[in-house]
């Protein structure tokens, strides 16, 4: 199974552009002085979109680290980790307050998937992982 569905995350100058291609962006219908925002584009690959939805719903919890994220986060270097930490704090809080507005609980997922990715970026582009041992660029 191939474990990196994006590619190449260098492509990608800013967050911005994975959120385009990942189709998590509002489509637009503008003209004039007149400015209509629909449903997200739903471009780009659907898999890896799936899985960002699919994460943020985790979102809907209290942040912490469980026993389980802690394994997960052994091998990993210190930089990565405190992106992740920072991730769960703000799209937690995110979340909720988003709940609080009253707004549909899909279209804050989709937000918190689009803000997640942006988090994804800024993992893939900072830090390298090898097989062998983790380093930060």
């Amino acid at each position: 199974m191939k474990i990196n569905k994006l590619g190449d995350f260098v492509r990608f100058a800013c967050p911005r552009q994975l959120m385009a291609y990942l189709g998590l962006v509002p489509s637009e219908n503008s003209t004039g002085e007149r400015r209509r925002q629909g449903a997200i584009t739903k471009t780009g690959n659907h898999f890896a979109r799936r899985a960002l939805i699919e994460a943020a719903w985790a979102y809907q919890h209290p942040a912490r680290v469980t026993p389980i994220i802690a394994r997960r986060h052994s091998g990993l270097p210190k930089r990565a980790r405190d992106i992740a930490w920072r991730a769960q704090l703000r799209l937690c809080a995110r979340f909720r307050r988003l709940c609080a507005r009253k707004l549909n609980k899909n279209k804050v997922v989709v937000a918190i998937a689009r803000e997640l990715s942006g988090f994804v970026w800024a993992i893939a582009r900072g830090v390298t992982i090898t097989r062998d041992t983790s380093s930060v660029d």
